[in-house]
């Protein structure tokens, strides 16, 4: 993200993921203006990766309750670490917990009410 200012936020996530929805509708009911980042549709660099891991960490980050990561196979998950681990989450989105805020200089994984709530 290019601005710093408290205005600018972008939402990344997937269109149809519940948590996904409810950040979303949460946004546009407290007009919280924001550009959505689908990352099926418009993709993810390994930089932004590389920014929600640095605010956020790749263990929070790489969502290893999801039925993405049940299909990872074994010899993958052996001696994960954050490169690894980004190379997983480049490979298949599907495994990045979502969904991602980014607020100026923050990095909110998942989506709760409260922390949205001190955004505004």
């Amino acid at each position: 993200m290019t601005e710093n200012s408290s205005s600018s936020y972008i939402l990344y996530g997937i269109k149809n993921c519940t948590s996904v929805k409810k950040a979303r509708q949460w946004l546009d009911k407290h007009s919280v203006t924001y550009q959505f980042h689908d990352f099926r549709v418009d993709g993810l660099t390994p930089g932004q990766l590389q920014l929600f891991i640095e605010h956020a960490g790749w263990e929070s980050i790489l969502n290893k309750r999801s039925t993405s990561w049940r299909q990872v196979a074994e010899a993958q998950k052996i001696d994960l670490n954050a490169d690894k681990a980004a190379a997983l989450m480049l490979a298949n989105v599907t495994l990045i917990k979502r969904p991602v805020l980014v607020a100026g200089e923050q990095v909110f994984i998942g989506f709760n009410a409260e922390t949205y709530q001190t955004l505004l």
